[in-house]
């Protein structure tokens, strides 16, 4: 039976090995996805990228930040305050800031005031 990539599972536990890392597959005190924790910090180019989007969205407008190098909780606190900022709604998952509207200029002014260096795509 071929099992599929995508999914999570498999083998928990060997007689020969003992117990198994369900993500990596190997010995339990060998896995390496233990060792690269959740929060843990992406890699990119270093280029914040902020883009205006609609597609499968039902018309309604969103701009997307994406390409900011930080942890899954910093990213969080990020989002909050550019909600804040623009005053509206807006989500931080998997790594990209989704914010309710067409913000670009008023969120590339308060990343650039912030240290980062900013695109703008989708003008």
């Amino acid at each position: 039976m071929s099992r599929s990539p995508d999914r999570k599972g498999g083998l928990v536990y060997s007689s020969e090995q003992g117990r198994m890392c369900r993500l990596c597959g190997r010995k339990q005190k060998d896995c390496v996805c233990r060792k690269s924790p959740r929060g843990a910090r992406p890699e990119g180019d270093g280029v914040v990228r902020i883009r205006r989007e609609s597609k499968g969205r039902r018309g309604k407008t969103v701009t997307t930040i994406s390409g900011v190098l930080l942890g899954a909780d910093a990213l969080r606190e990020l989002a909050g305050d550019l909600k804040r900022r623009c005053g509206t709604g807006g989500s931080a998952r998997d790594g990209v800031i989704e914010i309710q509207g067409d913000h670009r200029d008023t969120l590339a002014e308060d990343l650039r005031a912030r240290g980062y260096t900013v695109k703008l795509a989708g003008a």
